[in-house]
């Protein structure tokens, strides 16, 4: 059975992304932080992580999320999203939209990197994906080479009636830019794992979106 929450129990905000860790005392130390600051959305992004140890974290951050009440999906992973039973978030070169919606049924989440093709995000909407993501808006040091996103893209989503996620790049001093453009979420990496104090950076991220209200 899936448990994860489902698209209606979202809220607008901070959607945390794991960074690379070599133990998993600090990886789970990170997903404690920002959930406690305030993350309403963690994604485990293990690419480099062997297959045992990716599904021994997963299964523990899915843990963390779900007694905080936080979606959490796997990056790129539907075979491990559908073991585990949560979500999942897929880009360009892994698994469709279409299979991942119907492997883990109507209530999973299913996000999809559009990057900065509104075709592509109308045919993830189509397809079942449950929320668009678009990127990179600012120069990422995760992904140094990815297409530049304009902020325009969001306000052009809006239509779509899906969450939309902003990521690349993403900092305190320009995610609100992105929310006064149209960001439900603002996806961040670096500026959480890098800060000495996750957690008040998280909640500051929180906060941006304070004003704007998050829906029950």
């Amino acid at each position: 059975m899936n448990t994860t929450p489902a698209r209606r129990d979202w809220r607008r905000g901070l959607y945390a992304i794991t960074p690379a860790c070599a133990d998993d005392r600090r990886l789970l130390a990170f997903a404690d932080a920002v959930l406690d600051g305030g993350a309403v959305l963690l994604q485990y992004r293990g690419k480099d992580d062997a297959a045992p140890l990716r599904e021994r974290r997963a299964r523990a951050l899915a843990e963390r999320c779900r007694a905080a009440g936080v979606a959490f999906v796997v990056n790129d992973d539907l075979d491990l999203a559908a073991r585990l039973g949560v979500g999942v978030h897929v880009g360009g070169d892994d698994a469709p939209v279409a299979e991942a919606r119907a492997r883990l049924g109507p209530d999973a989440i299913v996000g999809a990197s559009c990057y900065a093709d509104p075709e592509r995000a109308r045919r993830a909407r189509a397809d079942g994906a449950s929320y668009v993501a678009f990127g990179a808006f600012f120069p990422s040091p995760t992904k140094p080479h990815a297409v530049a996103a304009d902020p325009g893209l969001l306000a052009g989503a809006a239509a779509l009636d899906l969450p939309r996620v902003a990521i690349g790049g993403i900092r305190l001093d320009n995610a609100a830019t992105l929310v006064a453009a149209g960001a439900d979420l603002v996806a961040v990496i670096s500026d959480l794992a890098d800060h000495p104090q996750p957690a008040e950076r998280a909640a500051a991220y929180a906060a941006l979106f304070a004003t704007s209200g998050n829906p029950p």
